[in-house]
């Protein structure tokens, strides 16, 4: 996998690609397009975050097309369709990726059916915004890493907190040396899924929804409403759970600002007893990574479901449900979303932060937009977080085989562990393939 995108590397293709123009659109159909042309783009999911994702790239009017729509479900597609009439609609993504004209693509679907979207609309030419995590196995994260760096296509996956102005602060403390070398980070949320029995009750597929295209590569089981639209994240045959859900959110801030890339280890010091259907809810991980030119080893312990590092105090914990703790040799950094604070705090009295260094964003959906129309570069691209992906799959891994894994990240593999790859590799059923 390629290295961390640096701000010398986006400013660098920035200036490049500033005046440039680019070939878009699918293999059998490329055109040229210009900074001033519209992108033709395709939604494949058009509700709830997929619906966010439309309507933050539609808001770019003046560089995209709503071209094409598509969704499994006949109510979402009717919804979409009375707001963007001009746009063309399908219930199967495979047939939207058939339209001519396009010139990049948005995948929104649940975690099962992101890497067969993402890599069709890749091998098709088109470039590609998926939501995170990247894929739901290990194996498929990889291919579809892979598959964007031999197309050349312009990516981004949906971490929209990483353009946010606080993620990047934090990063110009942590990388101007603030609180000194980082050997330990912990990062927690809230969140929490599973738990449960897969359902008995098998009722009748509602008539506006196309079940079999939302199972898509998965074995088929009887539909139920625990599945779908909702809560398809309790269970490991379409999600990962909280880790799947918010590991690329919460592990991009210390990925970014102490450039993670694989981890060398990877085990489960807590957990509820494995369900072979349902995401646990709520696990402690813990993932060791090498030394980085210069920067030392570090441990980052990831925790869910209400549990918190035991280190923080009882008053910092209740306020925080959420976050990142960066331990260095002179002191620590806590962070979420949107606020940070140095600790002990009297130890900072008077600290002035570094002058900034890392631009603000333009807007992540707008990146994307921009970087599409220009050949420019994307800070979330899908070198960077593919490797981010794989690392918080291999949590769920780790956990599920019940055992720490030796991870072997060039050979795709757990070192003397072979009963982990059944939860590494994907497996799909006949006549889908990726």
């Amino acid at each position: 996998m390629a290295s961390t995108f640096t701000r010398r590397d986006f400013l660098k293709q920035t200036a490049v690609a500033a005046t440039g123009t680019v070939l878009l659109g699918c293999q059998t159909s490329r055109r040229e397009i210009s900074a001033n042309d519209k992108l033709n783009i395709g939604f494949i999911g058009v509700a709830n975050r997929a619906g966010a994702d439309l309507e933050e790239v539609a808001r770019e009017v003046n560089s995209v097309n709503v071209a094409a729509l598509c969704d499994i479900d006949d109510t979402f597609l009717a919804k979409a369709r009375e707001k963007y009439p001009g746009a063309k609609t399908y219930n199967d993504f495979r047939r939207l990726l058939d339209q001519k004209g396009l010139d990049a693509i948005v995948v929104g679907t649940p975690d099962h059916t992101h890497a067969v979207a993402a890599v069709a609309a890749l091998k098709s030419g088109r470039h590609v915004y998926c939501e995170k995590p990247l894929a739901r196995t290990v194996s498929e994260a990889r291919i579809v890493a892979e598959t964007a760096r031999k197309y050349k296509r312009v990516t981004q996956i949906g971490t929209q907190i990483h353009a946010g102005t606080n993620y990047r602060r934090v990063v110009e403390l942590v990388q101007s040396g603030a609180i000194g070398p980082v050997r330990e980070v912990h990062v927690w949320v809230a969140a929490t899924y599973g738990g449960m029995e897969r359902p008995k009750e098998t009722p009748p597929v509602p008539a506006n929804v196309h079940y079999d295209l939302w199972l898509g590569p998965v074995d088929y089981r009887p539909y139920s409403p625990e599945y779908l639209p909702f809560k398809w994240r309790n269970w490991w045959a379409f999600g990962g759970g909280a880790l799947a859900d918010f590991g690329c959110h919460f592990m991009d801030l210390p990925h970014w600002a102490l450039e993670l890339h694989h981890p060398l280890t990877v085990e489960v010091v807590d957990g509820p007893p494995v369900h072979p259907e349902s995401t646990p809810p709520w696990l402690i991980v813990r993932y060791e990574y090498p030394s980085r030119g210069d920067q030392p080893p570090v441990k980052l312990t990831w925790y869910h479901g209400g549990k918190k590092p035991g280190l923080l105090s009882p008053e910092i914990a209740a306020k925080w449900n959420g976050g990142v703790l960066f331990i260095g040799s002179k002191g620590m950094l806590l962070s979420d979303y949107s606020r940070y604070q140095l600790l002990p705090e009297k130890d900072f009295a008077g600290f002035l932060p570094p002058r900034p260094f890392i631009p603000d964003s333009i807007g992540h959906h707008k990146e994307w937009v921009e970087a599409c129309k220009t050949g420019g570069p994307t800070t979330c691209n899908f070198d960077y977080s593919g490797a981010l992906t794989e690392a918080a799959l291999l949590g769920n891994v780790a956990y599920r085989v019940g055992r720490k894994l030796e991870w072997d990240a060039k050979k795709l593999r757990a070192t003397h562990c072979v009963e982990a790859d059944p939860f590494i590799q994907h497996h799909y059923r006949k006549d889908w393939k990726i």
